[in-house]
């Protein structure tokens, strides 16, 4: 069972068709235990979404309470990854190229502690660049 999960609502409701949403389940990752805890402690964060390539980032209303230095900081991460960006006191979700990517790589723009990490990325691949986007990471048990 999934640690956590990623509920990405696509689209501005104006055209009920046209709206999407993605329960994508994920779980904890060790890579950086402290902002992982400290990120965990704050559930749910939610809030408008921003689009940079294939990234959403949601800029948290609260900052995390972790060393401003990214801890294991990296630009370069997995697709699914869900990591914390200390530069803009923002939660991201990477799954394909950003305009910082050299290749096909899902890139930073600058270094991010990843948190999460998604089961399954492979929808968010589906998602068009629109605008309106909502983004929310909860408890898995969270209905």
């Amino acid at each position: 069972m999934a640690d956590c999960r990623l509920v990405v609502d696509a689209g501005d409701g104006t055209d009920r068709d046209r709206k999407r949403v993605l329960e994508l389940p994920a779980d904890w990752t060790d890579d950086a235990p402290e902002t992982r805890d400290a990120i965990e402690a704050t559930l749910p964060l939610e809030g408008d979404a921003i689009r940079w390539g294939d990234e959403l980032y949601v800029e948290m209303e609260t900052p995390v309470d972790v060393d401003p230095n990214a801890e294991n900081a990296q630009t370069e991460v997995p697709a699914g990854s869900i990591a914390y960006w200390p530069t803009g006191n923002a939660l991201c979700l990477f799954w394909g190229p950003t305009p910082a990517s050299v290749g096909e790589e899902p890139r930073a723009a600058s270094p991010v502690s990843v948190v999460a990490q998604v089961t399954d990325p492979s929808s968010l691949s589906e998602l068009e660049d629109e605008s309106g986007a909502s983004m929310r990471l909860e408890p898995a048990d969270d209905t």
